[in-house]
């Protein structure tokens, strides 16, 4: 009998067992400060170099242009900031719709007098709205950079990258993606191609945390948001561990083909939401192209949170938005955007792996039922 099912992959993945292989080799045999000279020392570099090789072939770039920070939300803040130095202010564009990482850059960025934000318009559909990244490409002055994420971590929406690049190219505007949510998920090399900068996360892709990548297009000059010793060029300074970039290395290297494994599971997800809108659930984003795993349903009379609380006891793990503003009741801002302020309370994230089942469906559902049976919330 299941006791508990997991569907909180879009918060972190469980790490590859080949991660953890690699990662207690690392921690055994390269343990010594890859910044030292000596053998030990170069032998820990040496892991690093093979997994920053690895990370910089998963989005197709040289491993020379890869920048191993602590996490995905280092990365933004980096690319944002870079974007901006002091005493010159420019446009940002950007939407709702992003990772707290990039919208709370810009909102501080603007307190600062760095940038004018340019919130773009966003879709019923959960879609950036085109048209108007179009317009405020037209309109709007001295525009330094489009933040665009690949696929949304609440709706798993997939954005429209293609089209925002084009636009971007054609008046010479650099393009930020995040990346977090899509790489091993959905195939992304042809999209990321003339992108200027790229933010991964190891363990959203079965790797370690503790560990993400900012990579560049070539030359790209970056500004730290950290000062201090000179490791990863003077623009990450803290020594950098062989083991999680030994770890984050082989995850990388199993994304480039956990797409195909993920693009199954949408058979899963399509009798999940089929059992969920049989119970009077809103599917958020159903007629837009998702990444596979990912379901963002409505629940009236509930508030998420409260539901993910109470499905835990029920041996069910979800999200009811963003692991990074979890424990909230305030309003998703993603689905705020999409959605009515009393319907952006009311979400629960399902989010499912390449091993998914029929029988997960079945627990999850069950749990559900119970709950749903009781007192509404609110």
């Amino acid at each position: 009998m299941v006791s508990r099912v997991y569907m909180d992959w879009n918060a972190t993945t469980p790490p590859l067992p080949e991660v953890v292989s690699a990662m207690t080799h690392a921690m055994q045999s390269a343990w010594a400060n890859p910044s030292s000279i000596h053998g030990d020392g170069r032998r820990a570099r040496k892991l690093i170099e093979d997994g920053r090789a690895q990370v910089g072939a998963l989005v197709s770039r040289d491993p020379r242009d890869v920048l191993f920070t602590a996490n995905g939300t280092e990365a933004n803040n980096i690319a944002l900031r870079t974007a901006f130095p002091d005493g010159e202010k420019g446009t940002l564009l950007t939407s709702r719709l992003e990772h707290p990482s990039v919208t709370r850059v810009a909102e501080v960025l603007e307190r600062e007098g760095r940038a004018h934000v340019r919130w773009l318009r966003v879709l019923p559909s959960g879609l950036l709205d085109v048209a108007d990244l179009e317009a405020a490409l037209a309109s709007e002055k001295d525009v330094r950079l489009l933040a665009l994420q690949a696929v949304n971590q609440e709706t798993g929406v997939i954005q429209p990258l293609a089209d925002a690049v084009r636009l971007c190219g054609a008046r010479g505007v650099p393009v930020h993606v995040d990346a977090v949510q899509a790489t091993g998920r959905i195939p992304l090399h042809d999209s990321l191609a003339e992108v200027d900068t790229i933010t991964l996360g190891a363990h959203k892709l079965r790797g370690p945390k503790g560990i993400g990548a900012l990579v560049t297009k070539p030359g790209k000059k970056l500004l730290p948001v950290l000062v201090g010793g000179s490791q990863e060029r003077g623009l990450r300074p803290g020594t950098v561990d062989p083991a999680l970039a030994s770890g984050f290395g082989v995850a990388a290297a199993n994304a480039m083909t956990a797409h195909d494994a993920y693009a199954k599971v949408a058979s899963v997800r399509a009798l999940l939401e089929e059992k969920l809108i049989a119970r009077g659930l809103t599917i958020v984003g159903r007629e837009s192209a998702r990444a596979p795993h990912v379901t963002c349903a409505l629940v009236p009379g509930w508030i998420g949170a409260e539901l993910v609380s109470a499905l835990d006891l029920e041996g069910l793990s979800l999200s009811s938005g963003s692991a990074c503003s979890a424990g909230t009741i305030e309003p998703s801002p993603v689905l705020l955007a999409i959605v009515s302020p009393d319907l952006a309370t009311r979400g629960l994230r399902f989010s499912m792996g390449p091993d998914a089942t029929t029988e997960d469906v079945d627990f999850a559902v069950a749990a559900l039922d119970r709950v749903l049976s009781r007192t509404p919330s609110t």
